[in-house]
């Protein structure tokens, strides 16, 4: 069985949202890929073909500027993309349905279970990455690069794992600020599963525990890769998060 594709087009500029469903049985799950990411990935590819072989329904998509949605990168924003995941799971998790969140996927995972929406039956983060715009990225920019941000231009960025380099705003960064969840407790009512890489550079393992700190009355399992990059993408890997999800989605 082939995956279904979907387009979402948003209200505000009519940009279309692309994204592929492996239709089977709920809870739905649904991949929230990371920064720069785009659906085809190994570990959203590896999600779809557990869905097929579990006959679990399966939802992916691309956020504005990546892979094969509309607009320009430079043109996202936290809230912007957070907004698109909206509308992906309005349109298609249906009655009940799990969220995986990878890197700025588990942010996005974050922002939607805090609203506490009916249907969510639990989340799983991968490498997750909330607040990175300020408490991650920001602070590793040289200095002469923090400047150009303040002073409301644009700066360019080096690709990592031999991708090109990119363009960001100084409204990025000041938008991702208005969505920032670790200054705070967290309340989701949600079972969350973590898996972080304790080899990971670009979100040190400690990030992880801190939103485990800030998740106060969840039931939250970190399970920590003593070798595991920030991609995870390893069979091993992928294997823990297969398996985080079947017990998500069994609960």
């Amino acid at each position: 069985m082939t995956d279904r594709p979907i387009n979402i087009t948003m209200p505000d500029d009519g940009r279309i949202v692309r994204g592929l469903v492996q239709d089977g049985a709920g809870p739905t799950v649904v991949w929230l890929g990371g920064f720069r990411s785009d659906m085809t990935g190994a570990k959203a590819e590896a999600v779809s073909a557990w869905g097929r072989k579990t006959g679990r329904k399966v939802v992916r998509f691309d956020y504005s500027g990546h892979g094969g949605s509309d607009g320009a990168f430079e043109d996202g924003r936290i809230g912007r993309w957070f907004a698109e995941a909206k509308a992906i799971i309005a349109a298609e998790a249906g009655p009940e349905y799990v969220v995986v969140g990878s890197s700025m996927g588990g942010w996005m995972a974050l922002l939607l279970a805090r609203e506490c929406p009916a249907g969510l039956k639990g989340a799983v983060l991968v490498a997750p990455a909330p607040d990175f715009t300020e408490k991650l990225f920001y602070p590793a920019l040289p200095p002469e690069a923090r400047a150009r941000v303040e002073a409301g231009e644009t700066i360019e960025v080096p690709g990592e794992y031999g991708s090109p380099a990119y363009r960001l705003t100084a409204d990025f960064f000041r938008d991702g600020a208005k969505h920032n969840l670790l200054d705070a407790p967290l309340r989701l009512g949600v079972p969350v599963i973590i898996i972080q890489g304790m080899a990971d550079t670009s979100v040190p393992y400690l990030h992880a525990q801190r939103i485990v700190d800030r998740l106060v009355d969840d039931d939250v399992v970190l399970t920590l890769v003593k070798d595991g990059d920030h991609r995870l993408s390893r069979p091993a890997d992928i294997a823990l998060i297969l398996d985080a999800i079947g017990r998500v989605t069994e609960d």
